[in-house]
């Protein structure tokens, strides 16, 4: 069977805007780990623009594929092959990570697998790792556009342990795993970029 090249329209939409914010904050040449690659899409435009960065994608096994076909036809060699990952793993193929990203994420997880994924991190986030989380979120218990409102209904008819996540809920999590905010950026399509980093 061919499978067909993955193709995301809101990547296309959001990678410049993301790469603004990204290229301050992953400025040292390092390896960043992306959790929830999709379509790989993210990773080929970060790599390429970059070159002083290592991109790890990952993703769930149903996904790895099509990433493929990207990493493929980007013919990067700071950008690596993809490796599986579920957040809710017990074991991550990974010993430390000194640098995260995750885009789009959030709100397709429920709420328990995203204290999971901050469980997760406090084991393998390095001592001053430095983290970007991508999306939409609600802030004092309220949607901050009547677009992300329809959205976080679509997500939950979709399936009902989805949804966007509350700020304040996710800065709760990420305290608990030694996480401190840096920067709040507001993106475009009532988006924001958090910028966090592990207290060393």
């Amino acid at each position: 069977m061919t499978i067909q090249k993955p193709f995301s329209q809101a990547c296309e939409n959001n990678k410049e805007a993301i790469l603004q914010v990204i290229k301050t904050v992953f400025s040292q040449p390092t390896t960043v780990w992306e959790i929830g690659s999709g379509t790989g899409q993210h990773a080929c435009h970060f790599a390429e623009s970059l070159p002083h960065l290592e991109w790890q994608p990952t993703d769930r096994p149903e996904n790895l594929a099509g990433i493929n076909l990207w990493i493929e036809d980007a013919r990067l060699s700071n950008l690596l092959l993809p490796l599986r990952l579920d957040v809710t793993d017990s074991q991550w193929p990974v010993e430390r990570i000194a640098a995260l990203f995750t885009a789009n994420t959030l709100h397709i997880m429920s709420g328990d697998e995203v204290r999971l994924l901050f469980e997760r991190l406090s084991i393998y986030l390095a001592a001053d790792a430095t983290v970007c989380i991508y999306g939409p979120f609600n802030y004092s218990g309220a949607y901050t556009s009547e677009s992300n409102a329809s959205f976080d209904l679509w997500l939950k008819e979709r399936d009902p342990q989805s949804g966007i996540k509350h700020f304040e809920d996710i800065m709760g999590l990420a305290a608990n795993s030694g996480l401190e905010l840096q920067a709040d950026h507001a993106m475009p399509a009532n988006n924001r970029l958090l910028v966090l980093q592990r207290r060393a």
